[in-house]
């Protein structure tokens, strides 16, 4: 059974930085396309970034651009969001999500829930103005 146990939220000030870890349990990590997602209070879910399996493409929504940065280490089947110049728009439950993709697969555009085969139970990041 795949797990997935998200860490590193909580509460920081506007413009400082936090980096979430995302660390998968079960099939082969090199398998799978990795994305991560938000859900502020009140919203609906939203894409914020993915990785492929490779690890050598990532995608990011706009809003998050220049400002987060996903990468993974297979080593330790682990995914990470850095994210800098946080202000308060950023807070929300992030959620990280597994795709099974074939091998090393270079793909990183799934950007929709649906396309993903496993959930994280999410991790509160608040940032405060």
């Amino acid at each position: 059974q795949v797990q997935l146990v998200e860490s590193g939220g909580g509460l920081v000030q506007a413009g400082g930085s936090l980096r979430l870890a995302c660390a998968v349990s079960g099939r082969t990590f090199s398998s799978y396309a990795m994305g991560w997602f938000r859900q502020a209070p009140g919203k609906e879910r939203e894409f914020v970034g993915a990785i492929s399996a490779s690890g050598g493409s990532t995608y990011y929504t706009d809003s998050v651009k220049g400002r987060f940065t996903i990468s993974r280490d297979n080593a330790k089947n682990t995914v990470y969001l850095q994210m800098n110049s946080l202000n308060p728009n950023d807070t929300a439950i992030y959620y990280c999500a597994a795709r099974n993709t074939p091998n090393y697969s270079r793909n990183a555009g799934y950007t929709r829930g649906y396309q993903y085969d496993y959930w994280g139970q999410g991790t509160q990041v608040t940032v405060s103005s």
